[in-house]
C-alpha cells in the first residue's frame, strides 16, 4: 500500500529547543510555506513571527545536569523528569502563543538531550549507538491541542548518521547565497558549523560539531563563582590564556577526525572539566585565567576546524565565490571576548564575521526555528536530514508524531 502524506501547505509551527547548556528553552513561532507552489525540490520558506526565551529554574537545571550521562539515577527520576519537562515545554509554548495572540498549527519539540553516543560501543555483546532526548510529547499535544513532532535524531542515527547536526537544513533554506560562501556557526553548549559553498545545492553542504562552545566556560564559572555563565566574556577578558595547557587539548583525536562527527557532554562534560582543572600550570591559575583559557579553547578549535576542513571544502566547490562570511548564532554570540577572538582569527583568512541578527534571525531563535522547519517537513512526509552533514546513508523522515485528542 502506498503511504499517503499531507499535501504541503503553509502552517504556523512552534519550534522549541533546549540545548546542551541546559539553561532553558527557546520558542520560535514560524510561518512555513512550500517553495514554488508546493514543490519539494527545495526547502520551504520560513518567516520568524515571534521568539521567546524561558530559563530553567535552578532546581530544574540541576536535575537536568544531574541526569546527563548519570552513573547513578533511578528509573523513577528519569520518568518523572521526562514528564516534568514535557509540562514545562507546553507551558513555554502556551505563554508564547498568549503573549503574541497567535495560534499554532503544529509544535516541533527537540527535547533535552540526556545522552548522545553516535560512535558505537559494546553493549550486551553488540556494537550499539544511541541518542536520547527527554520531554514527553503527549503532554504537549494534550495541553496545546495540536499535533507535536518530537524525537528527531533517532531516524538519522538508525540510517547510519550521527544524528547531528540537524540545523543545516535551516541554514541552507535561509542563508544559501549564489555568489558568497556562507558559514553558519552556532555557539551553544557545543559549537557546530554549516559550510554552504556559493551557488551550492543541498548535497554540497558540510556540517559538523567543532567541539565545546560554552559548555566548559559555563562549568568553570559555576565552579569558581557560582554563576551560570561568563556574561559578555567579562571574566575571560581579565585573564591570560595558558597556552601550555591548550596544546595537549588541541591535540585530542576528535579535532583532527574527519567529518561527519558530533559530540556532547559525553566528551566535554564533567569528567573533561575535572581533567581540565588539573592540567599542569592551569591547576595553579586563578579563575580568570582558567576561563580565558577555556574561551580560547573554543575559538581555536573553531578556527582549526575552518582551516582543516571548511576552507578546503569551499575552495573545491566554489572557487569563484566573491566572499566568505561567517554568521554566528547561539548564546556564545553574546560573549564579546570569544567573538573578538573569532573576528581576529578569521580576519587573517579574509572571512567577515557577523551574526544571524544582521540577516533578520535573532541569535537565540535559530535552533528553535530549525526544529520548527524540521517539524513541518516531518508532518508532510519529507526528509529533513542532510546526509552530507550527518553521514547518513540516505535521506530520512525525522521525528515521531503525537496527536492531540
Amino acid at each position: 500500500m502506498k503511504r499517503e502524506y499531507p499535501k504541503p501547505k503553509g502552517l504556523v509551527v512552534a519550534g522549541i529547543m533546549s540545548g546542551t547548556s541546559a539553561d532553558g528553552m527557546d520558542v520560535a513561532l514560524c510561518r512555513i510555506t512550500p517553495s514554488r507552489l508546493g514543490s519539494t525540490a527545495e526547502p520551504p520558506k520560513l518567516k520568524l513571527l515571534a521568539h521567546r526565551s524561558f530559563p530553567y529554574t535552578t532546581k530544574v537545571r540541576a536535575a537536568v545536569l544531574a541526569a546527563m550521562d548519570a552513573k547513578d539515577i533511578s528509573v523513577a527520576e528519569l520518568s518523572q523528569l521526562n514528564w516534568r519537562l514535557g509540562a514545562l515545554y507546553a507551558e513555554a509554548v502556551r505563554k508564547t502563543l498568549e503573549a503574541t495572540k497567535m495560534r499554532a498549527d503544529l509544535v516541533a519539540m527537540h527535547g533535552q538531550t540526556l545522552y548522545h553516543q553516535p560512535t558505537a560501543t559494546t553493549f550486551l555483546g553488540a556494537a550499539t549507538r544511541s541518542t536520547w532526548q527527554l520531554g514527553e510529547a503527549s503532554v504537549l499535544a494534550e495541553a496545546l491541542g495540536v499535533p507535536v513532532i518530537s524525537d528527531f535524531r533517532p531516524a538519522d542515527l538508525a540510517a547510519g548518521g550521527q544524528g547531528a547536526p540537524l540545523v543545516p537544513m535551516l541554514d541552507y533554506a535561509l542563508f544559501r547565497h549564489a555568489t558568497r560562501n556562507r558559514i553558519l556557526l552556532n555557539l551553544g553548549g557545543i559549537a557546530n558549523l554549516t559550510a554552504i559553498p556559493a551557488g551550492g545545492d543541498i548535497d554540497s553542504v558540510l556540517a559538523f560539531d567543532t567541539g565545546p562552545a560554552n559548555m566548559i566556560v559555563d562549568a568553570l564559572m559555576q565552579h569558581f563563582t557560582g554563576k551560570a555563565f561568563d556574561r559578555n566574556g567579562a571574566l575571560a577578558a581579565k585573564g591570560s590564556v595558558v597556552d601550555s595547557a591548550l596544546e595537549p587539548l588541541l591535540a585530542l583525536p576528535y579535532f583532527s577526525a574527519d567529518p561527519p562527527k558530533s559530540c556532547g557532554r559525553e566528551q566535554f562534560g564533567k569528567a573533561f572539566v575535572e581533567k581540565f582543572l588539573k592540567t599542569p600550570r592551569l591547576a595553579d591559575s586563578n579563575a580568570a585565567d582558567a576561563v580565558a583559557t577555556a574561551t580560547a579553547f573554543t575559538s581555536r578549535t573553531v578556527l582549526d576546524a575552518y582551516a582543516r576542513f571548511v576552507w578546503p571544502h569551499l575552495g573545491q566547490r566554489a572557487p569563484q565565490a566573491l566572499a566568505t562570511e561567517l554568521l554566528v548564532a547561539g548564546g556564545g554570540a553574546h560573549n564579546r571576548t570569544l567573538m573578538r577572538q573569532l573576528s581576529e582569527g578569521f580576519a587573517q583568512s579574509g572571512v567577515k564575521v557577523t551574526t544571524t541578527e544582521a540577516l533578520g534571525l535573532p541569535i537565540e531563535a535559530k535552533e528553535a526555528a530549525a526544529f520548527a522547519l524540521l517539524g513541518w517537513l516531518t508532518w508532510h512526509g519529507l526528509p529533513a536530514n542532510v546526509p552530507s552533514a550527518t553521514g547518513a546513508k540516505r535521506s530520512a523522515i525525522l521525528g515521531k508524531v503525537s496527536y492531540a485528542g
